[in-house]
């Protein structure tokens, strides 16, 4: 069960800017993540750092802001998210979610996103982005 202090740590991590090393940090090596009631993305932390590194390389900068919790249940972890891209091509995406968290002791085993998918469409483009929008 993560305190308190630990997961406000992750929190801050995230926060600062730093997705990738948040994902090296505090998620198990056979940690998965899960988009809405999408398959899994299975493939360890090595694998999701590595699909957050690809989505990062796709904007220019990111604004991550906490909009609520996080709030703790025993090893439950909710945490509410919004995620504003600065992509490449000048448009801009947000996506606001929820990251639902299981933890294994002080770090993540398993993360599902809930989000509505319509924010998906970047602002100044009329292409809708492709890949995975969250931390």
């Amino acid at each position: 069960m993560p305190s308190k202090a630990l997961v406000e740590a992750f929190v801050a991590q995230v926060v600062s800017g730093d997705h990738v090393g948040a994902i090296r940090d505090w998620y198990h090596d056979d940690a998965w993540m899960q988009e809405n009631q999408a398959p899994p993305r299975k493939g360890g932390r090595q694998t999701l750092m590595s699909q957050e590194a690809a989505m990062l390389a796709r904007a220019d900068d990111v604004l991550t802001e906490l909009l609520g919790g996080p709030m703790i249940d025993g090893d439950t972890v909710a945490i509410r998210w919004r995620f504003t891209f600065r992509l490449k091509d000048g448009s801009q995406l947000r996506q606001e979610e929820v990251a639902w968290q299981t933890w294994r002791g002080d770090k993540i085993a398993t993360e599902t996103f809930f989000y509505d998918p319509g924010q998906r469409t970047p602002s100044g483009s009329s292409t809708a982005a492709s890949g995975d929008t969250h931390r």
